[in-house]
């Protein structure tokens, strides 16, 4: 069965090339040429996925995202974006879109990511069927790996025992370990799990928007209101709001949360009629909020109010047991993305993962692994495929002061041969720069030295990649 796939563009003629293109890959494929269009023809019909520019005339990426996911929390949103800006690229993934595609549109990218969002589809839609509450998508969500380690186990037994309650609960852990995974998990496993989960990143509001944005506005509040606008509280109503870094809310913004929590009402900025609320509340921060209002930089109350559960999410690095594990998920479903089959990694490079620190942890290890699979041509990712912060760390540990690399220097008054240390930091920085030079080659072999697509594959400026080259040569 063909999946529907809805396109919001204003620019006509991208829509006509990408229409055109998807219908012959076998999409049954619609158009609107705005979002206010768009977003009605979603709640008329049933689609499977939505690809959406950021950039509309009457709404962006984002306000088109929350409401389709308002409307359908099981929708797939694809964010176009002519702007390769990673800031708008987590927000806009933080918020539940499933991926984003910068311009100019690759039609092997646009299937690749096609391919995958579908196969999300059809793996959620078996998941609801086959396995009810009671099976625990911790264990059975094919898209989710917990892991084995002490620590892990400690962790998915307390978000089993608090899932099923509605206490607000406050989740701990730097960035990367998953707090949004585990909110989403918190709320798949609760009674109110058919209803919305919005997510939403208070470290990227102003202090001006974010009590439109938390609470929604009436047309004319302020400049620029030009129509009626639902917050993240009354999308989220009768399901769970996610609240990612909330220490970084303003003290004015904690008040005004504090009274809704308490009063479970609220008004829309600039609005009369109250709105009840039925809302369970999930908050996430990397400072510790007690720290926080000891010092004066949050309000003790809202504090209490969140802390009736907490959760401390571990770092990779102290999972070193799960590493391998969450490698070969992370490979796995790069290769079904990338209709790949690479088999597996080197001895050394799983090495080399166990002892690298992970300071990105979880979304460090899948983009390594999503990067290593892109380069990689043979049935095993090897070193020099990995990025040169992870290869200079293991040389590190390998090629300590107390075990030093040697080489033959001048003899000694009594004839014998004096060996002189190498300084190691030459050593590391030629290693580093070896691998570095390699994964660019490799890259630039296989879009025909291409220089622009080699840049974007590789993550860097094309300025950067130049000098780079340049170096090389030189």
């Amino acid at each position: 069965m063909k999946k529907k796939i809805l396109i919001i563009d204003d620019d006509l003629d991208m829509c006509a090339l990408l229409s055109s293109f998807l219908t012959r890959n076998n999409y049954e494929v619609e158009v609107s040429y705005s979002a206010v269009q768009g977003i009605a023809k979603f709640k008329q019909s049933n689609f499977d996925i939505v690809i959406s520019d950021f950039r509309l005339g009457d709404k962006d990426g984002k306000d088109v995202l929350l409401e389709i996911r308002a409307h359908n929390p099981n929708a797939i949103v694809l964010i176009i974006t002519g702007y390769s800006d990673i800031k708008i690229a987590v927000e806009v993934i933080k918020l539940g879109a499933y991926d984003y595609i910068t311009k100019p549109l690759i039609p092997d990218e646009v299937l690749s990511v096609l391919k995958n969002a579908v196969n999300k589809f059809n793996a959620n839609a078996e998941k609801q069927l086959n396995h009810p509450l009671k099976n625990s998508p911790l264990t059975d969500d094919k898209s989710f790996l917990t892991g084995h380690a002490d620590s892990t186990r400690e962790l998915y037994r307390q978000v089993e025992i608090v899932a099923t309650t509605d206490y607000s609960v406050i989740l701990y852990g730097e960035s990367g370990t998953g707090k949004e995974v585990i909110a989403k998990k918190i709320h798949d496993l609760s009674h109110r799990k058919n209803k919305p989960f919005v997510a939403m990143d208070c470290g990227t509001l102003s202090k001006e928007l974010a009590g439109s944005e938390l609470f929604g506005h009436v047309k004319g509040a302020f400049t620029g209101a030009q129509s009626d606008k639902e917050g993240h509280f009354e999308m989220a109503n009768e399901g769970t709001l996610f609240l990612d870094e909330v220490a970084n809310l303003s003290y004015d913004i904690q008040a005004s949360l504090l009274r809704v929590i308490q009063e479970r009402k609220f008004k829309r900025v600039g609005g009369t009629k109250e709105i009840s609320l039925d809302i369970r509340i999930i908050v996430a921060s990397n400072e510790n909020l007690q720290d926080a209002y000891r010092k004066g930089k949050f309000r003790e109350d809202l504090y209490h109010r969140f802390n009736e559960f907490c959760i401390q999410l571990p770092p990779l690095r102290q999972r070193k047991e799960d590493i391998p594990l969450f490698a070969n998920f992370f490979l796995k479903n790069t290769c079904a993305e990338l209709n790949k089959d690479v088999k597996g990694f080197a001895n050394d490079v799983i090495d080399m993962f166990v002892n690298y620190t992970w300071p990105g942890n979880l979304r460090e290890c899948r983009n390594v692994i999503r990067r290593s699979v892109l380069l990689c041509n043979e049935e095993i990712i090897t070193a020099n495929l990995l990025p040169a912060e992870i290869i200079l760390q293991y040389a590190n540990k390998e090629y300590k002061h107390d075990n030093p690399v040697y080489t033959s220097g001048d003899n000694n008054t009594n004839g014998s041969e004096v060996l002189t240390p190498v300084k190691k930091d030459v050593y590391l920085k030629d290693t580093a720069a070896k691998a570095e030079y390699e994964a660019i080659m490799k890259v630039l072999k296989e879009v025909n030295f291409n220089k622009t697509k080699a840049a974007i594959i590789l993550n860097v400026d094309r300025k950067t990649l130049y000098n780079k080259i340049k170096n090389y040569e030189n």
